[in-house]
């Protein structure tokens, strides 16, 4: 399952006393001046997490499924790309296969960062 927005409140609302609303609008906020930087162009920096930044994906010839004779420019374009951070990266890389199959079938409720696996 995926971690939503929602999730994150929640979570941050009951380990720190907070309102959900207090955070919801904290969490909202830092979403919106990402995704504001992003669409000037800017490179978005979060250390120990990752960079994300706009990257111009180069024009190409595409193929329709359904009719692949038929070639299909595909223009360029700017498109976001998301570097993790080496604590996030080593910590994915750990996983495995069946770890990953596992996350996705059971229900959305993370782990606390730094905590034991059962």
């Amino acid at each position: 399952m995926s971690l939503t927005k929602r999730d994150l409140v929640t979570r941050i609302s009951s380990e720190t006393g907070l309102v959900q609303q207090q955070v919801l609008d904290v969490v909202q906020k830092t979403l919106d001046y990402i995704a504001q930087s992003l669409a000037k162009g800017r490179k978005v920096e979060l250390r120990n997490f990752g960079v994300f930044e706009v990257k111009i994906r180069k024009a190409r010839v595409g193929r329709n499924p359904n009719s692949p004779e038929r070639d299909v420019p595909i223009p360029q374009r700017a498109v976001v790309k998301f570097k993790p951070g080496k604590e996030m990266r080593d910590e994915v890389l750990k996983l495995t296969p069946a770890d990953v199959e596992a996350a996705n079938q059971e229900p959305s409720t993370p782990e606390p960062p730094g905590s034991p696996a059962v």
